[in-house]
């Protein structure tokens, strides 16, 4: 288990406990985290998991994937750390990982 940090685009934090294995999805969607709709189950199929990686973890994270990389490109609202939430898998290594959600998912 992993602790780690969603923030709304309000401010608002959702620490929550997130399983080895798991996606940050899947522990969002779990504890019920607002802003993370994750439509398409996360299958990377639709970037309404989007969410924008603290600086200070950017380069602990692998990198994206073609895929993820394709889906972002639709997003209005894609930055410099944007990843879709389903393709970051939890590992102890992310103990106090913080990611924020975007005002609105597309």
């Amino acid at each position: 288990m992993a602790k780690v940090v969603f923030i709304e685009h309000n401010g608002s934090e959702h620490p929550v406990e997130a399983a080895d294995g798991a996606s940050l999805m899947q522990a969002a969607i779990s504890n019920n985290v607002p802003g993370i709709d994750a439509d398409c189950g996360g299958f990377a199929a639709c970037a309404t998991c989007h969410v924008y990686v603290d600086e200070a973890w950017l380069d602990r994270l692998p990198p994206m994937d073609e895929a993820e990389d394709s889906m972002l490109s639709v997003s209005s609202d894609r930055k410099h750390n944007s990843r879709l939430s389903c393709q970051i898998t939890v590992s102890p290594a992310l103990e106090g990982l913080q990611v924020r959600t975007p005002e609105f998912q597309f």
